[in-house]
């Protein structure tokens, strides 16, 4: 167990990392500071050369079976306003996803399993991951190959709208789909008094856009979830001028890969018929972000009955928002919890708060969940 002294310890380690958040694909110094807190527990360092940033740690027998433990830990690019003694100090970055109190979580997970050591049975990796933000992280984290023997793989995030020593835990999807769209309409621009002479892109963009909103009304079965927003939209430069070209962007959010083929299809239809009968030819961009986030459903039947008997488990509903460890779950067995971090503004926010007291129980989730796996591989 953790001492009262260790855990303070780490709450300042998580304010420090808090005060100095780096962006994706650029956590040189976080990177360094955590690679060298393992260090000094006496773990080994096995980053692939391929990984300019992040970190993944190893310990226990060579040749057991493998069980991942997943934390990212990146920043996002938000000024912060938590007014908090060790705010960040690096202006326009900010944890505002909590990020921070995932690394702290896997490190103090593995303070204690270092305890452990003695009676380790699986190979631990302990992987501390970039780029979860613009979703490059975790296929990095694939395409090294470091985890091809993996098992098992064990993860979370914080939720501030769960109360401080809560978990939820479920089957089935857990995160959405993540897809984002560009679309780029051209038009024929020219003086605002004669419209009859142009071919307007605002008045196309403005019908486009309100009939993509069908897609989610009426072609999405009902009792799917599934969301669509576009979120930002530009044309023209003053007022009296139709311009030649709009364009939109957003996204897409979806529980199912035929509900995520389905709705790209019928975007596209939308965008290229209606553009075409307001005149306009179009052009679409479209970036697919992480797929649906799978718990396995039997590993999570197994592993809740144990936790209950130590964790206070509570239900919680899938969230359409995108986390790349859906790429892990794609291909390894995966287990992925929400765990309480004090009920707060909601993530990516500039006031986002966690609560130090939220690591004991995200730390537990993957010791206990780690005896429970290593307990079913060595049966």
């Amino acid at each position: 167990m953790l001492t009262d002294e260790k855990w303070e310890d780490l709450y300042r380690f998580r304010h420090k990392l808090h005060k100095h958040p780096e962006l994706p694909m650029q956590e040189f110094e976080t990177t360094a500071r955590i690679e060298e807190r393992l260090k000094t527990l006496g773990l080994e360092i096995i980053t692939p050369t391929s990984m300019r940033t992040g970190v993944v740690a190893a310990l226990g027998p060579k040749e057991a079976p493998v069980i991942v433990l997943r934390a990212d830990i990146d920043a996002l690019p938000i000024q912060e306003k938590t007014a908090l003694s060790y705010s960040s100090v690096t202006q326009g970055i900010m944890h505002a996803c909590g990020h921070d109190f995932h690394t702290v979580s896997l490190l103090a997970a593995a303070e204690r399993i270092k305890e452990m050591e003695g009676s380790l049975n699986v190979r631990v990796l302990f992987v501390f991951q970039p780029a979860e933000e613009t979703h490059q992280g975790a296929e990095l984290v694939l395409r090294s190959h470091i985890l091809e023997d993996a098992q098992f793989i064990i993860g979370f995030h914080n939720d501030p709208t769960m109360s401080v020593g809560t978990l939820s835990i479920e089957g089935g999807a857990r995160n959405a789909a993540v897809d984002q769209f560009k679309v780029r309409l051209h038009g024929k621009g020219g003086h605002a008094a004669h419209p009859d002479k142009n071919v307007d892109p605002v008045l196309g963009m403005a019908n486009i856009i309100s009939s993509l909103q069908s897609i989610v009304a009426r072609n999405i079965n009902p009792q799917h979830a599934a969301v669509l927003s576009v979120t930002h939209v530009e044309a023209g430069s003053t007022w009296n001028v139709i311009p030649d070209d709009s364009w939109f962007e957003g996204t897409i959010r979806t529980f199912s890969t035929a509900d995520q083929t389905l709705a790209r299809e019928r975007f596209e239809q939308i965008v290229k018929l209606q553009g075409e009968a307001f005149g306009l030819s179009s052009e679409i961009d479209w970036i697919s972000g992480p797929p649906v986030l799978w718990n396995d459903v039997d590993l999570v039947k197994q592993v809740q009955d144990s936790l209950r008997k130590k964790l206070n488990i509570v239900e919680s509903a899938p969230s359409a928002g995108g986390e790349d460890f859906a790429f892990y779950s794609q291909s390894i067995p995966a287990l992925f919890a929400e765990v309480g971090s004090g009920i707060s503004t909601g993530l990516h926010h500039s006031d986002l708060k966690v609560d130090d007291e939220g690591l004991k129980t995200a730390a537990a989730w993957y010791v206990e969940t780690l005896q429970i796996l290593s307990k079913k591989l060595c049966a």
